[in-house]
């Protein structure tokens, strides 16, 4: 028989939620999945839910974003209810502190100081962020502090957005191509390098050269000023289209299809595609 934890009423969403997480993770009656997940195991669907919540907004669909931004907000309660059954915080701690981040680093709408635009603001913010560093680390100065900034920055972002993050930082700190002909000619060494790594057989160097030419690509986006983030979940829309076309041409089955006759269908996808648009 489930344990009674008071699931408060919708007047106080966010406590309500908080309730209702609380009693999933109740270890009499509570949900086995809920009571066996850990900082560590929920650490993919955090990622995952983060990502839907971009796809949403790429979309423009806003009963679709509301639905995901849930998805996410609950990863954040679960984390919560954990670090609260340790002992270590809740979520009003979570709440507190990003609270007492967001006046500490916006002086300019909280205290006295003044920021003309968006560009001031994100100078007093690192500015700021540089000075938190110190403080907690007891260091003043670094020998590297520009990779120990972008190694702080990039280890919340998705590795394709680290690249660009890295990239372009590191460009304006001088370490760039002259020009757009020098990127190319890193695009393809990294690919002959990536084909002799793959032909050798050694799985561990073929990820390495792959992360290089991906990499490489990447700084081609930032010359383009293109996203590559974009780029790519539109490709991943664009083939999911096609491809289910293809599928749905074979009456949901592609088993045992010749190469040739899934290009054809390919090709007609494309086209049909193409043709609507």
């Amino acid at each position: 028989m489930a344990h009674d934890v008071p699931v408060p009423e919708p007047t106080d969403p966010l406590r309500r939620l908080e309730a209702v997480v609380a009693r999933l993770r109740d270890p009499n009656g509570g949900c086995p999945w809920d009571l066996e997940q850990t900082h560590a195991s929920l650490t993919p669907y955090v990622l995952e839910e983060a990502h839907e919540v971009a796809d949403a907004i790429r979309h423009g669909d806003d009963q679709q974003l509301r639905e995901e931004l849930g998805d996410l907000l609950l990863q954040v309660v679960l984390h919560a209810q954990i670090a609260t059954e340790r002992q270590a915080f809740n979520l009003d701690a979570v709440a507190d502190a990003i609270s007492e981040k967001l006046i500490r680093r916006h002086p300019h709408v909280f205290a006295d100081e003044t920021a003309e635009d968006s560009a001031a603001v994100r100078a007093s913010w690192e500015a700021i962020k540089a000075q938190e560093r110190a403080q907690s680390s007891g260091v003043t100065k670094s020998a590297s502090p520009l990779s120990d900034q972008l190694g702080s920055k990039v280890r919340g972002q998705p590795a394709l957005a680290g690249a660009m993050t890295i990239s372009k930082k590191a460009a304006k700190a001088g370490f760039e191509w002259d020009d757009m002909a020098g990127v190319w000619e890193k695009v393809h060494e990294e690919l002959d390098e990536l084909k002799e790594a793959v032909a050798s057989g050694d799985r561990s160097h073929a990820q390495e050269e792959l992360g290089d030419v991906l990499f490489t690509l990447v700084n081609v986006a930032r010359w383009c000023e293109i996203d590559p983030e974009d780029g790519l979940a539109g490709t991943n829309h664009r083939f999911l289209d096609r491809f289910s076309r293809v599928e749905a041409a074979l009456g949901g089955d592609i088993q045992g299809k010749s190469i040739r006759e899934l290009e054809a269908l390919w090709q007609q996808a494309k086209a049909a595609i193409r043709a609507e648009s």
